[in-house]
């Protein structure tokens, strides 16, 4: 029996002293079984072994990695509360360090902690169909998925993707409840309509306040917002197709409404020139990466007025419950540095899983039947 595979059967039981011995020995910890996947930290949780899960990760086994069957240490430590926790923190851990290391200069001197994973170590998908290498650079989009590890050879950067998106042509469903890329991927659809109605009530709070959208689609979180009788309404939609019909439909002459062509990296900018200040902001955007969405996060509190409330369309990792869990508490972390305070609203929405929704999509983007809807609050500074 190969090390390897001594150290998956230690980590089944939690025989502590096989698996330090065998870490000792320099077993590698990224082994997978070949027969479904399973890495030594998949065992370890599985079999409720919390002293062995914090040995593993202390070696630099990656938190991330998935079985034939795509779940992570993360699903297989789900029944047991202290597990999941470690993993989840684990996780925001190292994806906070990764994030800080990609942001150094050139040449920056910025040391990974010897018990966080390196960057290499986490390469994972998280964009509809195309392998990325990191959360950094990671597609925030609908349709999101996480599937099976890959490298990022191949991956496009936020600025070539959002461009590819702009410059396609899109089109809306005869009846008006699937806007589509031109390959068929759905960019909105009808079926989120009930979240827009929340988030529409988060940032509003009442009649009379100064919110902002950011991305148009079907309408749907607009339309909720004006049933709050809002005193200014921004809408920023970069995406011609959409922007030249949300004016068919009448937004550019509603009444306090102002709606803006091109991408909020350009607009916003000019908002904060004009003195612009918002009580409710939300934020909703296609073929867009995390960097961008930090990007925007950073420019939050200079749009906000204090107890402003930000919020925005949840689709992180929609396919994997568990790195959905690390990346939503990863923008809380975050958030929480730039002043917010950020809670996640459990809604049902059993009926987003229905095959008949789907229909005509190329690739189903949300796969549960929770969402957690993000209310982020501007503390007085």
């Amino acid at each position: 029996m190969s090390k390897e595979s001594e150290l998956l059967d230690a980590c089944a039981i939690g025989k502590l002293s096989d698996i330090s011995r065998l870490l000792d020995d320099g077993v590698d910890v990224s082994y997978q079984d070949p027969k479904d996947g399973m890495s030594a930290l998949m065992k370890a949780a599985d079999g409720s072994h919390l002293e062995a899960v914090e040995m593993l990760l202390s070696a630099g086994c990656p938190w991330n990695l998935q079985d034939h069957e795509g779940y992570t240490a993360g699903e297989y430590g789900m029944h047991d509360a202290a597990i999941l926790e470690r993993l989840v923190d684990w996780g925001v851990q190292a994806e906070l360090v990764l994030g800080n290391v990609e942001n150094q200069p050139a040449g920056g001197s910025g040391v990974l902690p010897s018990a966080l994973p390196s960057a290499s170590q986490q390469q994972q998908q998280v964009q509809r169909g195309a392998p990325l290498s990191s959360l950094s650079s990671a597609s925030v989009q609908r349709g999101a998925t996480l599937s099976s590890l890959s490298s990022a050879e191949g991956a496009s950067t936020s600025g070539d993707a959002s461009q590819a998106y702009l410059s396609q042509k899109l089109h809306y469903s005869e009846d008006g409840t699937k806007l589509l890329d031109a390959d068929g991927e759905a960019v909105m659809m009808g079926w989120e309509a009930p979240l827009m109605i929340r988030h529409a009530e988060l940032i509003c709070r009442g009649e009379g306040k100064d919110v902002m959208n950011v991305g148009f689609g079907l309408g749907l979180v607009d339309k909720a917002i004006q049933a709050h009788s809002p005193r200014s309404h921004i809408i920023i939609e970069a995406h011609p197709d959409v922007y030249n019909h949300a004016l068919s439909l009448g937004w550019g002459t509603k009444p306090g409404v102002r709606l803006i062509k091109g991408r909020w990296q350009q607009v916003i900018p000019q908002l904060l020139d004009e003195g612009v200040k918002l009580d409710g902001v939300f934020w909703d955007t296609y073929a867009e990466y995390y960097s961008d969405m930090r990007e925007f996060h950073d420019m939050l509190p200079l749009l906000l007025r204090n107890q402003g409330v930000y919020s925005f369309f949840n689709g992180l990792a929609p396919d994997n419950i568990f790195f959905h869990m690390v990346y939503s508490r990863l923008v809380k972390v975050e958030l929480s540095k730039l002043g917010f305070k950020t809670s996640y609203l459990p809604v049902n929405i059993q009926e987003a899983l229905e095959p008949s929704v789907w229909e005509g999509v190329k690739n189903k983007y949300w796969h549960f039947k929770t969402y957690f809807l993000p209310e982020c609050c501007l503390e007085p500074s």
